[in-house]
């Protein structure tokens, strides 16, 4: 494993920090179903309502990111006015969750958009802001929400069609976290910044399929540019890869070399139970990975069960536009290099 003394480019596609940033404080707010899976006990709020009170989904899924954002700030102690810059996305056309989420806290605002790998995104570039010195506290956010992905990208709720065992249940929920330049015992001591990979699937309900070489592409190119081994890591999560795709990953990072089985989780996977929940492959979203991560991850960290996290949120890169003209959906994935201080 890299131990460099300053901050810097490292291989091909990362970024190594010496004077590592990290993570002060972060929160999780999750729907009803996600709350009555095996991470249920994990989160910050269970909202029993989907709409959250609103009189839509996506009105919903806004509140979901604005109480995710309140409760981190209010954890750090910290106010709107303190963050230097806000990076944060979702599933919506032209990212109005968040818009409409995060429009009265009047900080400076970057929406982005990474399909379900968007938490990492904003993780990543949240990351990079600070080791720079452009900021002292940063915030980042994601959220997806079940009514509001089905109706943007599959079928109308009322259609009530049959899934097929490969597709996922986007996660209704978000994640938010406020990162120091200086502070925080979860540090992040380095990133691997994905490539669009496509290898020309189709089906959107299989996103696993889509994603996974995405995934193994990221994962092989942090491990080469980190100098490491899958020993090195106490835990490798994928974003929502689900059952599928994590079959896929295995295989492609095995033909390449590196056996990450053992270290080897899935958010998707973790997040429900698909024997009970009816969630076939698992989980999928941009809240699938941010709260997995703030509720999940992060105490086992803290309680000292694992030391080291490699955390590569996973994304399907298509459109309603691309999907209906027949295009396929590459995917991506972006890898944080998660630490005790």
């Amino acid at each position: 494993m890299v131990n460099k003394k300053e901050n810097g480019p490292l291989g091909k596609q990362s970024i190594y920090y010496a004077n590592a940033p990290g993570l002060v404080s972060w929160a999780s707010i999750a729907g009803k179903k996600e709350g009555e899976g095996p991470l249920g006990g994990y989160f910050d709020q269970v909202i029993e309502d989907a709409a959250f009170g609103q009189d839509t989904w996506e009105e919903g899924e806004s509140e979901f990111m604005e109480q995710a954002c309140k409760t981190a700030l209010k954890k750090a102690n910290l106010q709107p006015n303190d963050m230097r810059y806000l990076y944060g996305g979702d599933l919506l056309g032209q990212l109005i969750a968040t818009t409409f989420a995060v429009k009265d806290m009047d900080i400076p605002f970057f929406g982005i958009y990474g399909a379900c790998s968007t938490v990492g995104e904003a993780l990543s570039m949240a990351s990079m802001t600070l080791a720079g010195g452009y900021a002292d506290y940063v915030l980042a956010t994601a959220s997806s929400h079940f009514g509001g992905a089905e109706k943007t990208f599959r079928f109308p709720l009322e259609y009530a069609n049959q899934r097929p065992v490969s597709s996922t249940w986007t996660v209704t929920g978000s994640g938010a976290f406020v990162l120091s330049a200086t502070k925080g015992d979860i540090i992040i001591r380095g990133i691997t910044t994905g490539k669009i990979v496509d290898y020309g699937v189709k089906d959107s309900l299989n996103m696993g399929a889509c994603m996974a070489p995405a995934a193994a592409s990221t994962i092989y190119q942090h491990l080469q540019d980190f100098s490491a081994t899958p020993e090195d890591y106490d835990r490798i999560f994928t974003g929502d890869l689900g059952k599928v795709g994590q079959e896929i990953l295995l295989n492609l990072l095995e033909e390449n070399g590196y056996d990450i089985q053992k270290q080897h989780r899935d958010c998707g996977i973790e997040i429900f139970d698909p024997d009970t929940q009816n969630t076939g492959c698992g989980g999928s979203g941009c809240g699938c990975s941010a709260i997995t991560l703030a509720g999940y991850i992060t105490k086992q960290m803290l309680e000292g069960n694992w030391k080291r996290v490699l955390f590569v949120p996973t994304g399907a890169l298509l459109s309603t536009v691309s999907y209906n003209e027949g295009q396929p959906i590459p995917g991506i994935a972006h890898a944080i290099l998660f630490e005790l201080r």
